[in-house]
C-alpha cells in the first residue's frame, strides 16, 4: 500500500486544490483518487486533513437537468413551509422549534 504526500498547511505545490477549490474553478475530482494531503495543526487536538486533487485530471461539473432544479426549489419550499399553519414562513424553518416563530411563541406575536 503506497502512502500520499502530506505537505503543512498552505505549503502545498501548485497543481494541486482541494474539491472546494476545485469547485470554485467549476471542476470535480472525476474519480481520480487522492494525490496528497495538507494537515493544519490544531491546539489539544489532531490536526485538520484537507485531500488534494491533481486540477489536470479533474473534470467539469456535471450542468444541473431541469429535474434537479425543480426537487431542489420543491425541497426548498418544503424546508420553508410551517408543519402547524402550513403557510410559506419566508425563512428556513429552525430545526429547534420545528415551525414558524409565529406559531412556535404565539402569545408574544399577539403583544406586537
Amino acid at each position: 500500500m503506497a502512502s500520499i504526500p502530506v505537505y503543512s498547511w498552505r505549503l502545498a505545490p501548485d497543481g494541486l486544490a482541494t474539491i472546494r477549490q476545485l469547485r470554485a474553478r467549476g471542476l470535480r475530482p472525476g474519480g481520480q483518487d487522492v494525490a496528497a494531503q495538507i494537515e493544519r495543526p490544531r491546539y489539544r487536538r489532531g490536526p485538520l486533513v484537507a485531500y488534494l486533487y491533481e486540477i489536470d485530471k479533474a473534470k467539469p461539473v456535471r450542468p444541473m437537468t431541469p429535474a434537479k432544479w425543480a426537487a431542489l426549489a420543491k425541497a426548498n419550499t418544503a424546508r420553508r413551509t410551517c408543519p402547524e399553519c402550513e403557510r410559506d414562513a419566508g425563512y428556513v424553518i429552525p430545526a429547534s422549534l420545528g415551525m414558524c416563530v409565529t406559531c412556535a411563541y404565539p402569545e408574544e406575536q399577539r403583544v406586537a
